[in-house]
């Protein structure tokens, strides 16, 4: 499903990511932790094709059989509409939008009919729990609402994978707990594939694999580490 090879970046002289190789099955859960500042964000942000690695002749990246670093802006930004969905801290809901109408801007970029879309996000909704808050604006919806209508927005299109970071750090305890159930039940019942970036510790424990960060590298017992590289 995803499939990164030597995966480096730079911000001008500072190496966040130092050759990264990392390989995730399809419908699996994994998560990633690590201290701030360890480039788990980063590392997110380049499997999600929200940035782009270091020019390095060894790094590849391919996604769902997709080889990414031989797309354009344009055909990247078409691909990730279309293939990847994702689940931030902040839920960046856009506030003059309903949650029915947050929850369809992906399809409508899509190009997507509107009477099929709203009818697809109200079945998301419903399945979600929050059916009865359709036409309420993010302002009007709870923490944990408006976290479920970033979950429906990031499904819409039908995703193979979700990409989701910090998903959960804004949340109580308990509407936390429930977000986390909610990611086994969406990859049990539609076979998605999660990547997650966390500082909770029982949501990375829950995952199928935890890949801890340490200054730009993986270390976990999945990985050795030999000259500042990561391999499997």
């Amino acid at each position: 499903m995803i499939h990164a090879t030597h995966i480096e970046k730079y911000y001008e002289k500072l190496q966040v990511l130092k050759g990264v190789d990392l390989h995730i099955k399809k419908g699996e859960i994994v998560s990633i932790v690590g201290a701030s500042g360890a480039g788990k964000t980063t590392l997110l942000q380049i499997l999600g094709t929200l940035d782009r690695p270091a020019v390095v002749p060894q790094t590849t990246l391919m996604i769902n059989g997709q080889d990414i670093l031989k797309l354009n802006d344009k055909e990247l930004s078409a691909f990730r509409n279309l293939n990847l969905g994702f689940i931030f801290q902040f839920h960046q809901l856009l506030p003059e939008f309903t949650a029915l109408e947050n929850i369809c801007i992906p399809a409508f970029i899509a190009g997507k009919e509107k009477k099929e879309t709203e009818k697809e996000a109200r079945k998301l909704l419903e399945y979600l729990g929050i059916s009865h808050r359709e036409k309420h604006f993010p302002s009007e919806l709870s923490g944990g609402e408006q976290q479920r209508v970033a979950v429906a927005r990031a499904l819409i299109n039908k995703p193979e994978i979700i990409f989701a970071d910090e998903p959960s750090g804004n949340l109580d305890t308990h509407t936390a707990e429930n977000l986390h159930r909610l990611f086994f039940k969406l990859r049990d019942e539609f076979g998605q594939t999660f990547v997650i970036v966390t500082h909770n510790e029982e949501l990375a424990n829950m995952a199928d694999r935890k890949l801890t960060m340490v200054d730009g590298l993986i270390q976990s017992p999945d990985y050795t580490v030999i000259n500042d590289a990561v391999t499997i």
